[in-house]
């Protein structure tokens, strides 16, 4: 039996572990945590809630990378 679950991150099918929590998800992807925003199955995700956040079946997210310059 697999661990691995289906995911949609920024509109395309991604697979993780189960027991993915989001810091580790983001890094898997490629993601610096600090510069990002989560919207997590269509709420903004606060920063806060991200440790205790497991990938589930079917979670659906966009990460947004934050961009500065002027």
């Amino acid at each position: 039996m697999s661990n691995q679950i289906t995911l949609w991150v920024n509109g395309e099918t991604r697979s993780c572990s189960s027991q993915t929590l989001l810091p580790d998800l983001l890094q898997q992807f490629g993601f610096n945590p600090r510069l990002v925003a989560v919207e997590y199955n269509g709420e903004i995700l606060h920063r806060q809630f991200w440790p205790e956040t497991q990938m589930q079946p079917g979670d659906r997210l966009e990460i947004v990378t934050i961009v500065g310059g002027g």
